[in-house]
């Protein structure tokens, strides 16, 4: 994409929030200019902070060896009637002594990389690549330090299992880091850690495309499929693969009919115990995939099943409990209810993409920089710069 994205003039936005008509052009937005200052603070912050890979949390619960990724499913706790037994699940409800060493370093990297990389776009000062460069080589490339292109052992239930497919949603956080791999990349080539960092990726996605847990990943109807997907296109993007692009692309095409409901609601995340935030996250990970993946043959954000809603449907059904938690009509969240929402991608994505200056006047105003970790976890796309102009 070029530099008109930037400032996108878009066609009339028909309907605001609440059926109130607007009446006039979506506005010229320009990313850069909005998060200079946000994306100036951050990176000088973690210019002082050096890399810290997996490798450095050990974890005597972990089948794995050093280099393999570990972490502990968020919702299931000892069984009272059993301490000693297998855990049991209490959906929405994270256990606070779950081993999250691994994902929290995950996402540092997460945060971190694509920040830094955003101010090399924005200043075009070295340093900034150079700190994120050392980052890459700490995890994907040095033999000390490097994390195995694989998560056999993540979201592990005590007395279950050792790991799950749905684990491989952990890897969600590596998206923008592809993204900020594929713009460094391109304006850094002779930088000799690109390449050894896109074999990475390339071995990872092999691994999530063949292996049983990265199939069973494919397979769920939920937001793991839609992360899956989203993982698959953007690593696929990365490496060049073709034939992986056009399988996330399918595989969007078929959750969308059993994740949108006529009216753009996600049955599946409203059935869960933290349904708006489930909601949001989706939604933003579905707008991210209609971004990557729509062609000019195919419009990701209005495709729709046979009896289901569209991407865009379920944005406009969105929107105003996003302009107004209060409206929420469903019990509010049974954690982290509070932090949401926060500056849903969504809503810059569909904004673009759908001509409604509504969302993007809605995008500007909301808190671009959650503190809370369970907010944090499902909110993996913090740098617009590089979904812009990536």
């Amino acid at each position: 994409m070029n530099r008109r994205d930037f400032c996108v003039a878009s066609a009339l936005a028909s309907t605001g929030f609440g059926g109130v008509a607007l009446g006039r052009p979506a506005s010229a937005i320009d990313v850069v200019a909005i998060d200079r200052r946000r994306i100036i603070n951050a990176a000088d912050r973690y210019l002082r902070e050096p890399p810290v890979t997996i490798t450095a949390f050990p974890s005597a619960r972990s089948p794995g060896g050093r280099h393999d990724y570990y972490s502990e499913a968020d919702y299931w706790w000892p069984n009272p009637a059993a301490p000693q037994g297998p855990y049991v699940r209490r959906d929405g409800f994270s256990n606070p002594d779950k081993f999250t060493a691994h994902r929290d370093a995950l996402i540092r990297l997460g945060v971190q990389i694509p920040a830094l990389a955003t101010a090399y776009r924005a200043t075009r000062e070295p340093r900034y690549a150079e700190h994120a460069e050392r980052h890459l080589r700490a995890w994907f490339v040095a033999p000390a330090t490097r994390i195995n292109p694989q998560l056999e052992h993540a979201q592990a239930i005590i007395g279950v299992n050792t790991g799950r497919g749905i684990g491989v949603i952990d890897t969600l956080h590596l998206v923008e880091v592809a993204r900020a791999v594929s713009i460094l990349a391109r304006h850094r080539p002779s930088v000799v850690v690109y390449g050894p960092t896109r074999a990475w990726f390339d071995a990872y996605l092999t691994w999530m495309t063949t292996s049983a847990n990265g199939v069973d990943e494919r397979n769920q109807k939920n937001n793991h499929g839609s992360c899956w997907a989203l993982q698959t296109a953007q690593f696929a993007l990365l490496t060049g693969r073709g034939s992986e692009l056009q399988t996330a692309r399918e595989r969007v095409k078929g959750l969308v009919p059993g994740q949108v409901a006529v009216d753009g609601s996600q049955p599946l995340e409203l059935a869960r115990t933290k349904p708006y935030g489930y909601s949001l996250f989706n939604l933003d990970v579905l707008a991210a995939c209609a971004r990557l993946l729509s062609t000019p043959q195919e419009n990701l954000w209005t495709y729709r099943g046979a009896t289901g809603g569209s991407i865009a449907d379920a944005l406009a059904y969105m929107a105003p409990f996003i302009a107004d938690k209060r409206a929420w009509p469903k019990p509010p969240d049974v954690e982290a209810w509070d932090g949401w929402p926060v500056r849903q991608p969504s809503l810059l994505f569909g904004g673009l993409a759908l001509g409604r200056a509504d969302y993007l006047a809605l995008w500007r105003r909301l808190p671009p920089d959650p503190t809370e970790a369970e907010i944090v976890r499902n909110y993996p796309l913090r740098q617009p710069v590089l979904w812009i102009d990536g």
